[in-house]
């Protein structure tokens, strides 16, 4: 499913013009992102929770030339499923 699937699934299954169920995804997905921007984390009960994950500097290895590189410390985003999500995907 892509963006516009989600957006079609949105407008049937609430009754919604396309356009106002796209504008809704937008505005969660802009708010999820805008949570994890500042640092904070989002719990969607049953569904599941995104947070930043934080990655320290360490040094990797080229596998074509075999010279050692050094990667800098950075953030990534991270989602922890649900009780409910996991047991509705077995």
């Amino acid at each position: 499913m892509n963006k516009a699937d989600l957006i079609n699934h949105v407008a049937a299954a609430a009754g919604l013009t396309k356009a106002s169920a796209g504008d809704a995804v937008e505005a969660v997905l802009g708010g999820i992102t805008g949570s994890l921007s500042g640092g904070d984390s989002v719990s969607l009960v049953g569904f599941g929770t995104f947070s930043v994950a934080a990655r320290s500097a360490r040094t990797a290895r080229n596998p074509r030339t075999g010279a050692t590189i050094n990667v800098p410390a950075s953030k990534a985003p991270k989602f922890k499923a649900g009780k409910a999500l996991k047991d509705a995907v077995k």
